[in-house]
């Protein structure tokens, strides 16, 4: 069984496989229990937004309304930590799994795809989070040497990735002597940021502080050339060009008797082979710009095809998934003890769910049955037995405890008011 928590498919289809398995005479009353408590959960989903988004306010660098009253300091820290807070809190309710120091250290170990060498100062950070959700196995076929050889990796893709990371305050950069002007991120700042198809080994490429760094290959490919063709030009141009300036510094010197005059084709010649010379250290110093400005384009690019949401555009993305999360837990888990005909443990819940969704629809996954559990009794749909044993209120009777819950959400009395006559 695959550690991912993930029902990798639509809310919509979850709700349509338990119909189908639905008595005839039950499927249009089922679809419509899935639609109370689908509603339900989306303005409890709702009130989280609004929450979360009051909290992120003071840090959104996308804000485009005016602030009525600053947060104090003490207020700013409390929202940070409500917002991390309220983060974790929503990736672990969308079924993301927290991605380990150990795993983001393999990423900087392991072989990349993309070819790029990466370096990240951790001390920048002083908060970092990782999450992933949906997990698979790929294998791509990569070239090398230049084309000429192509060879298939096997690596370990992540389907959705999830980037928190907030930098140090301003105070720390000065007192390490670094200017906060030169620096490619505002130290303070909270950085939230979600991502699609994520190689494990490129995880290094997510953090916003990464530093394109020329691998020893890549030396190797401008370094080898540029001594050999450094040795020619200072071969053939440079040692010519020079050998009548060595000649006379050597019998200014003492070194050599018989004097040494230089005349205009001379002088030509060594201006010549120093131009040579000059241009062949630019073209090299080029070179190297030209190899690190490919790379970072290739960094570039892939980040933005990967990218799918930012800053507070992550809120919505992640309270969408943790909601569609939540209804499709609690439809399988009221519709599988509803069809079983027989109280069962959560065990036996969580096995045959699963069990199920391995035979009919090859999909394996770890049913987040607690929860699942959980969020039918806090709607009253569950009935407990005493040995432990689950099973639910009748249809019908879990409709009506729902449109209760639904009409209690607003009070709003009518006493006093005008008859309207």
């Amino acid at each position: 069984m695959t550690g991912e928590r993930f029902i990798p498919f639509r809310k919509t289809d979850v709700v349509a496989m338990c119909v189908d398995r639905e008595p005839e005479a039950d499927r249009e009353s089922f679809r419509a229990f899935a639609e109370l408590l689908s509603s339900l959960l989306h303005h409890e989903f709702r009130g989280r937004l609004e929450a979360l988004k009051d909290a992120y306010h003071p840090f959104n660098p996308d804000s485009d309304t005016r602030t009525v009253v600053e947060p104090s300091e003490g207020e700013r820290a409390e929202a940070q930590e409500r917002v991390a807070r309220e983060l974790a809190d929503l990736a672990e309710d969308a079924n993301f799994v927290r991605i380990s120091a150990e795993d983001l250290g393999q990423a900087f170990e392991q072989e990349s795809l993309m070819k790029v060498r990466l370096d990240v100062d951790f001390d920048d950070f002083e908060q970092v989070v990782f999450y992933r959700r949906g997990e698979t196995v790929r294998t791509e076929e990569v070239r090398q040497f230049f084309g000429l050889r192509r060879r298939t990796m096997t690596f370990t893709n992540y389907g959705k990735v999830l980037v928190y990371v907030r930098f140090k305050d301003a105070s720390y950069f000065e007192e390490n002597g670094r200017d906060v002007d030169d620096l490619p991120f505002t130290p303070g700042s909270t950085i939230i940021k979600l991502f699609q198809d994520v190689p494990r080994a490129d995880l290094e490429m997510l953090f916003p502080n990464a530093q394109v760094r020329m691998r020893r290959l890549d030396k190797l490919l401008i370094g080898v050339p540029a001594v050999i063709s450094g040795v020619i030009v200072v071969a053939t141009k440079l040692i010519a060009a020079l050998l009548p300036l060595f000649l006379l510094l050597a019998f200014w010197i003492g070194a050599r008797r018989q004097p040494v005059e230089l005349n205009s084709g001379q002088l030509l010649t060594l201006g010549a082979g120093l131009v040579a010379f000059g241009g062949y250290v630019v073209r090299q110093v080029s070179a190297f710009k030209n190899r690190r400005i490919q790379f970072m384009k290739t960094l570039s690019e892939s980040l933005y095809f990967r990218n799918l949401d930012n800053d507070a555009g992550v809120f919505h993305h992640l309270l969408d998934a943790a909601e569609d999360e939540e209804v499709k837990e609690a439809v399988l888990a009221y519709h599988f003890l509803r069809a079983a005909g027989t109280p069962l443990t959560p065990r036996e819940l969580d096995e045959r769910i699963e069990d199920w969704f391995a035979r009919t629809w090859d999909a394996e996954f770890d049913f987040e049955v607690d929860d699942g559990v959980a969020k039918l009794r806090r709607l009253r749909l569950l009935d407990e037995d005493t040995e432990d044993r689950l099973s639910v209120v009748p249809l019908d009777e879990g409709k009506r405890r729902l449109d209760e819950t639904w009409d209690d959400l607003f009070e709003y009395s009518t006493m006093g008011a005008p008859s309207g006559r």
